[in-house]
Formats: structure tokens, sequence, C-alpha cells
């Protein structure tokens, strides 16, 4: 059934065949058709999303919608009704209208949205009091809730409510034997979806794709293979991975040794910055007046930079 799942044109990825990811699909299948919280965690751009989705999609209550809670967005006045909550029955039970909550990057929930849901939560024992929430929770974070916690950030009871079952998602860079299967599912997705003929990348540019560390995982990937489709230039796409390379290949191929440990020190601040200004575009969805403004620097400035560093948004624009 996962197998099957996971190859869906509507799922939005492929299986992966590193081990992590065999034993993290694995863990899935096994515990998707219960109903215990799932917390997934990873960087930015891992696919916790998709798998939040996937989640549910297997689950017994894949009948009824799923409700995605924007935490960063959340609101405690109306937070009871994000979840589903309504009054009913003559014990005045709640019953959630949803068949999983899924709530993105649960660490920046506010102090009093953070109360409310754990009010809503069941505490194990079994009770069924009005106000608690009957959905399936699966919750994603790309921070490190021990630090959130310690900081006080993020409350500790909160934390082993959601936590029934953890499962990390690795970043790209630590399962490049996915890459090539990630980049002809995507050259195909980005065809249909741009209304372009499906392209044939050479091995150069695979073999350069494999070397890249990805700062922007799998959606940075993506943006890669969605622009080298919609140019037709693989080139011009490889040429702007080129100087992220890792640094010990850029000695390796340069000329003297001082003009290397230049070029290198220049590619791993340029490195640095686009990996910032990816996990701004990211924590912001995107909305790039927003980054600029996380970035303290000019939404000129940072169009600017955009271009240099030829990134795309999930738009196109």
């Amino acid at each position: 059934m996962l197998e099957r799942a996971l190859h869906q044109p509507e799922a939005g990825f492929v299986s992966g065949m590193c081990p992590a990811m065999r034993s993290l699909e694995s863990m899935i299948s096994e515990i998707a058709s219960t109903n215990i919280p799932v917390l997934l965690i990873g960087e930015s751009g891992t696919g916790k999303e998709m798998y939040a989705h996937l989640i549910h999609r297997l689950s017994d209550n894949h009948d009824k919608p799923l409700a995605r809670i924007s935490c960063g967005a959340a609101d405690a006045s109306n937070f009871s009704a994000e979840l589903g909550l309504s009054a009913s029955g003559r014990d005045g039970a709640a019953k959630s209208e949803f068949g999983t909550v899924f709530f993105d990057e649960i660490s920046e929930l506010d102090p009093a949205c953070q109360r409310n849901l754990l009010c809503a939560l069941p505490d194990g024992d079994g009770s069924r009091s009005a106000g608690l929430l009957t959905a399936r929770v699966v919750a994603t974070t790309s921070r490190n809730l021990d630090e959130e916690i310690r900081a006080g950030r993020f409350r500790r009871e909160l934390y082993y409510r959601i936590n029934g079952v953890c499962l990390r998602l690795p970043p790209l860079r630590e399962r490049k034997e996915d890459i090539p299967l990630l980049t002809e599912y995507f050259l195909t997705k980005q065809a249909g979806k741009l209304g372009r003929q499906r392209p044939t990348i050479s091995g150069r540019t695979l073999d350069r794709f494999t070397e890249y560390s990805w700062p922007g995982n799998i959606r940075e990937l993506e943006n890669a293979v969605m622009k080298l489709v919609a140019l037709g230039d693989e080139n011009r796409v490889v040429a702007e991975l080129a100087w992220e390379i890792p640094a010990a290949r850029a000695v390796e191929t340069g000329g003297n040794h001082s003009h290397s440990l230049k070029a290198a020190a220049r590619a791993a601040s340029r490195g640095a910055e686009r990996e910032l200004i990816l996990e701004a575009l990211t924590r912001t969805r995107w909305n790039r007046k927003r980054a600029a403004q996380d970035l303290q620097i000019s939404y000129k400035s940072l169009l600017y930079k955009l271009k240099q560093i030829g990134l795309v948004d999930s738009n196109g624009s």
C-alpha cells in the first residue's frame, strides 16, 4: 500500500533508495493506520509536508479532510475553530470534522495557542472530555524542540503529547543516491506542468547535481529542474550551481594555491548567503518582502540577489 501511494503522481515525491528513507517509509507503513501522533523533524525543504499528507492518505480517517494549520500565523481567538472542534452529542464531547490536523512548523505556535492546543489534546488516560481533539495529529518542525523547551519558547508537556512517534527526514546531502531518481521524477512533473517536452539531461549534469550540497534540499532541486525545463538550457543551471561545489573540488581544479583558496572563500561566502536567503524565503513561504525584512536588507537588494543566484520561487516568478 505504501509503495503504491509513493508512486502516485499526486504524491509529490517518489520512494527513497537510501537506507534512512527506506527505514522512514517502513516506519510510516507500520504506524499510518493507527491514531498515534507523529512528529516529523527535518530541515526546510526535506518533504515534511508531503509525508504528513501521505500519513493522512494511508490512515483509517483518509475519508475525512486534512486540516493544515500554519502555526506561525495561528490566532488564539479562533484556534479551536481552525482545529475543527464543535460540541455535539448529549455529553457535549467535541467531534472533529477532520481526519488529520497537520501543524506546520509547530515550534512557531505562540504561547496562547500552545496552551489551547494542550487543552484540546487527549492526555492518554482515555477520557473523552469536552473540547478534546479526536483527529489524528501530525506536526512538523525544522527547529530543535529540546532547545526551544530549554529556552522557554515551547511547552514541555505539549512536546510529550505530539511526540508519539518522531520521524527524522534526512537532508538531501545525506541521501545523494536518491538525487538521480528525484531528478527524473521532477523532469516529468515539470514538463507536464509547464507544457514542455520532457528533456533528457546529460551524465555531467547529474554528476554536478550529486556533488552539490542542496542547502534548500528537495525544494531547491525541484526549482533547479523547473528552470532547466523552462529554459531548455542545462548548462546555465549547472553554471549557477558550479560555485557551490565543495571547496575541495575548487582547490583541486584551480590554478595556483593562493588563487584557489580565494576562490574557495568566495564560494563559501556565496553559499552561506544563498542558504540564508533560502531559509528566509522558506520561513515566509516565499513572501519576498517579509524575507527581506527578516534578512535586514531592502526589498530591492533581495530581488537583485535572487537574480544573481538564479532562485525561482514556487510560482515560477
